[in-house]
């Protein structure tokens, strides 16, 4: 027979192991809306990576192209130097340089190089020399075919015509190392003694011509195998035996 109290003890125990109505009622509807929300979770993802989106684990999700919150796409930026174009990256990259040599043009015609070369009358400054030397160049082109005029570049860097320390005026001028116009006497003073790295004026009292980058400008057709019609300035190969002439150049040329 049992113990009165052993039968009450083990209804107690019965009691807190066996879940109440109401708990029981709360585990089954739980079970029953679990399988919807997978249900739902499950025929979401097939649309949202169409749609160029991710879900995450939370629920999120990148947003799709197109939905007004995109990433930021890195822009690039242009510079331009004497006609070399740079190109670089906001996004952290740095820009490849386009070289040493600028695009040849009919106004600035480039020779890769560091020595000029006449094609045609026309000279073409090398690509490595100082802006200053091919300025100098691209002016020598600019008067190549002017007459030759006795005092002509001396009144002004502007002229119809130019004599042989007139023509010489002129491209040191344009390469922004004469102010004013010099004559073959004042040469003989100018500047530094000697040959020049990318300069040298070869002068004495009666004339006076200039080498610029390894050839010649000069109003005298003297040691030039081929010389082109005309008596003014123009491009020549060097004279390799320029005796009788003073050598200067510009100070850092």
């Amino acid at each position: 027979m049992v113990n009165p109290w052993e039968a009450q003890a083990l209804l107690a125990l019965a009691r807190q192991l066996t879940p109440q109505a109401d708990e029981r009622e709360d585990l089954r509807v739980f079970h029953l809306i679990l399988p919807c929300v997978a249900a739902l979770v499950l025929a979401a993802a097939p649309s949202a990576v169409a749609s160029g989106g991710v879900v995450s684990p939370s629920g999120g999700g990148t947003p799709p192209s197109g939905s007004g919150s995109t990433p930021a796409t890195p822009t690039t930026n242009s510079t331009t130097s004497g006609g070399s174009t740079t190109s670089t990256s906001n996004s952290g990259g740095a820009g490849v340089g386009a070289g040493p040599a600028p695009p040849t043009t009919v106004s600035h015609p480039i020779v890769p190089g560091s020595v000029a070369k006449i094609k045609n009358g026309i000279a073409y400054a090398p690509s490595y020399a100082p802006l200053a030397v091919q300025q100098a160049i691209w002016a020598g082109n600019q008067i190549r075919t002017k007459p030759y005029l006795w005092g002509g570049g001396h009144a002004a860097f502007v002229a119809r015509g130019y004599d042989c320390s007139g023509s010489v005026s002129y491209v040191l001028h344009a390469a922004g190392l004469l102010k004013t116009p010099f004559d073959s006497s004042d040469l003989m003073l100018w500047g530094l003694k000697g040959i020049g790295r990318w300069f040298t004026v070869y002068t004495n009292p009666g004339h006076a011509f200039i080498e610029i980058a390894g050839i010649r400008f000069d109003t005298s057709a003297e040691a030039d195998p081929h010389p082109a019609k005309g008596t003014g300035p123009r491009w020549r190969p060097l004279f390799l035996d320029p005796s009788g002439f003073m050598a200067r150049h510009p100070v850092g040329f």
